[in-house]
């Protein structure tokens, strides 16, 4: 799944900058992400660096947008242009 940002967002700009894959942007109210480009750090990381640095913990799954961690990795490669094995 790709992630969402809750309404608890409290603008602190520390997720923005560790996006891998510049999915996070400053949307009306709050921060935003554009879930054709999270993968929830596949193929970067281990974990979501935007959820490892929220300090509210306002980063959540998006059960609108449901995915497989095999489906994270081609999304991942997708926007890459890497191939082969990741994280």
């Amino acid at each position: 799944m790709s992630l969402i940002i809750t309404d608890e967002c409290i603008n602190c700009d520390v997720c923005e900058p560790v996006c891998p894959n510049t999915a996070i942007y400053q949307g009306e109210m709050i921060y935003e992400i554009h879930p054709d480009k999270c993968t929830e750090c596949a193929g970067h990381f281990d974990e979501p660096q935007c959820v490892a640095v929220c300090p509210v913990n306002c980063i959540i799954k998006d059960a609108r947008h449901p995915e497989t961690r095999e489906q994270l990795l081609e999304k991942y490669h997708r926007l890459t242009g890497k191939e082969g094995s990741s994280v």
